[in-house]
């Protein structure tokens, strides 16, 4: 059966499939990066379970995989396949998509951005599906976005596109890991929620966590109330822009924020219908394919590749068939 692998990197784990060519999900399979014992070890991780995986489909399929795609965290440069850096994996500039091709047989290698990957996925089969234009918003230890048109997403002249998190709402607020004061993720990001809700409540890190602040103000306490209302609004201000300027249908807020469910998506939505002014409302909504969306995406991008190579080279698809991109 032809199929194609899904490899999804995180800081701490990978998650992978092989993804039959209509889309179906034939295997999928976790491994630890290794993380501990350093950036190099993390690369032999990666290219030692992508091997892993080639060799299940060849001996359960018969046949070795025709494609792969790679999601990793932090910045990549997809046109030359390098991930450039990744402050929870330690690595700068790191060819990755030259060493996975080599490894794999020298098959198509599609590497992208971790939230490029999973907005690809929502956009195309997740909560953005016929949207044709949205905004992924991922709210998590970071603030990270993908900005998706049509069935792509448009990752930038030097794959920075989508930097949501590095507006400045705030100016001359909390410092950012970027540099600047008053960035998005310095103040909306589940990280610097469970900073101001531990200054807020007195308890200590890690239990004055995001989670735990939504939990409080669910019940009604005040403090908690106050830290996630200022969270709420700052995000709803970087939406804004990010909505005046690139006017999509649909924004999608993904990530462990988005698990805390209506006390979140009730007052963001109100957040920012009040500062609508010219703009057309969006529909905000939150994302629908949880965990799986990094390798789903990752999936997609490499039966795109083998789309692209079908559409140049027609003869190929006499031999299996028309490549999909819907998952079953």
């Amino acid at each position: 059966m032809r199929h194609v692998i899904a490899l999804d990197v995180g800081r701490t784990g990978m998650t992978a499939a092989l993804v039959g060519l209509d889309g179906t999900l034939l295997y999928e399979a976790r491994r630890a990066t290794g993380r501990e014992r350093g950036p190099a070890a993390v690369v032999e991780s990666i290219l030692g379970f992508a091997k892993e995986l080639r060799t299940h489909g060849q001996t359960r399929f018969g046949t070795a995989a025709e494609a792969a795609g790679v999601a990793v965290p932090g910045l990549v440069d997809a046109e030359r396949g390098v991930a450039v850096r990744s402050a929870g994996l330690g690595w700068r500039n790191v060819p990755l998509r030259g060493l996975l091709r080599h490894k794999l047989g020298r098959i198509p290698v599609a590497l992208a951005q971790e939230v490029h990957a999973r907005g690809l996925a929502e956009g195309r089969i997740g909560a953005g599906r016929g949207a044709g234009r949205f905004l992924f918003v991922s709210v998590g230890t970071a603030v990270a976005g993908a900005i998706g048109i049509e069935d792509g997403i448009e990752s930038g002249a030097g794959g920075r596109a989508g930097e949501i998190g590095h507006l400045v709402v705030r100016p001359g607020g909390p410092v950012c890991g970027c540099g600047r004061r008053g960035c998005l993720e310095a103040l909306a990001s589940a990280a610097a929620i469970g900073r101001a809700w531990a200054a807020a409540s007195g308890a200590p890190a890690p239990a004055a966590d995001a989670g735990d602040c939504a939990q409080a103000a669910r019940a009604g306490d005040a403090a908690a109330t106050g830290v996630w209302r200022a969270a709420v609004d700052a995000l709803a201000d970087g939406l804004l822009t990010a909505h005046t300027v690139l006017d999509p249908r649909t924004l999608i807020v993904g990530g462990p924020l988005a698990e805390a469910g209506d006390i979140l998506f009730v007052p963001l939505r109100a957040a920012v219908a009040e500062r609508l002014t010219f703009q057309k409302p969006p529909t905000i909504v939150p994302a629908a394919l949880g965990d799986a969306a990094g390798r789903l995406g990752a999936g997609l991008s490499a039966l795109d590749l083998l789309a692209a190579a079908v559409a140049v080279r027609p003869s190929d698809s006499a031999q299996g068939g028309p490549v999909s991109a819907s998952f079953a």
